[in-house]
């Protein structure tokens, strides 16, 4: 298949360099406006693409794939997460899926200590005192936020992100700890100097701090459920960088108000984007727009890598990052 003919609709707008370079490979169909496909518009480029470039805010389902025209050999997630995208269906169907894996690694583990320091040390109530103008000097009791170091972090999803994150709460001075569907090589754990945990429910009873870090998938939908988070210490704090399914927000929410949980750090939501509404009023809880992986380099190379995959199958390859569903 020529690259200059291969027709690939972009779902999203992305950074510029990136779809200018897809310009120049491929016959480009960009959405007009920085805005999601509604279901429509999405059923129409499954119709018509030979290769569809989607996001997380796409649902690829069952129903839509049903619509898929004859050409439509490959779907080139922009992002590493494909838990929107039924991959099984995608396989009877003979239609590839791809994702950009690792590139974001170090920008959402940044993004998670951001959230623990946030939390633990008050820094939103901070700023909003500041920009309310209601600083009136230093006081020795004022805003006071608990030391990070020498406290035990849990972390579920021990993959590239969850160990990213233990070296930097490591240099932090925290004792990492992790619950993992599979156990690192004993190896990795001295590299890192984490303590395995095969049971989650006795790892979460005793951490300080609880990093989500695995991906969405049937197995892991509200594993934080309320029975989980019940055990947790109430002077603990989570953080969630990873994706929101993984917790029961309104479990959360009610333990949060009622002071069973100290704090919390939520990047991604169970509900489509939108944090609950009981959330956004509580001044112990940090919440940010899913700005794990917003930085301009991570962004291009994701674009990157999307480019990769899909020149890779248009010269008869098998894209490098091709997802699998035994790998979900």
């Amino acid at each position: 298949m020529s690259t200059r003919r291969l027709s690939v609709v972009v779902t999203r707008r992305l950074p510029e360099r990136v779809e200018a370079r897809m310009a120049e490979l491929f016959d480009v169909t960009l959405g007009p406006e920085d805005r999601p496909m509604t279901r429509g518009e999405l059923t129409e480029a499954i119709r018509t693409a030979d290769v569809l470039v989607p996001n997380l805010r796409d649902r690829i389902d069952t129903g839509l794939l049903a619509q898929a025209g004859p050409n439509l050999r490959l779907i080139a997630n922009y992002g590493a997460g494909v838990d929107h995208i039924d991959v099984a269906t995608c396989r009877q169907r003979g239609i590839l899926v791809s994702n950009t894996p690792g590139v974001v690694t170090d920008d959402t583990a940044d993004m998670t200590m951001a959230l623990i320091l946030a939390v633990t040390r008050r820094i939103p109530e901070g700023l909003a005192m500041m920009q309310g103008e209601r600083f009136e000097g230093w006081s020795p009791n004022s805003l006071l936020g608990g030391r990070i170091a020498g406290r035990r972090l849990g972390i579920l999803g021990m993959g590239r992100i969850g160990q990213a994150v233990a070296r930097r709460a490591t240099a932090f001075g925290m004792q990492v700890h992790y619950h993992n569907r599979r156990r690192l090589r004993e190896e990795t754990e001295q590299e890192l100097g984490a303590t395995y945990w095969e049971s989650l429910d006795q790892m979460v009873a005793r951490m300080d701090v609880l990093s989500i870090n695995c991906p969405h998938t049937p197995s892991t939908y509200h594993l934080l459920n309320a029975r989980r988070l019940k055990l947790m210490k109430p002077d603990a704090v989570i953080v969630n960088t990873s994706r929101g399914e993984v917790i029961d927000e309104s479990a959360l929410a009610r333990m949060l108000k009622a002071g069973d949980l100290a704090g919390a750090g939520l990047d991604v939501y169970d509900h489509d984007g939108s944090a609950a509404t009981e959330l956004r009023s509580l001044s112990n809880v940090v919440l940010l727009p899913h700005m794990g992986s917003a930085t301009r380099e991570g962004r291009a190379e994701m674009g990157e890598k999307v480019i990769i995959n899909i020149k890779t199958f248009a010269d008869g390859h098998r894209p490098p990052d091709q997802v699998f569903p035994t790998m979900l």
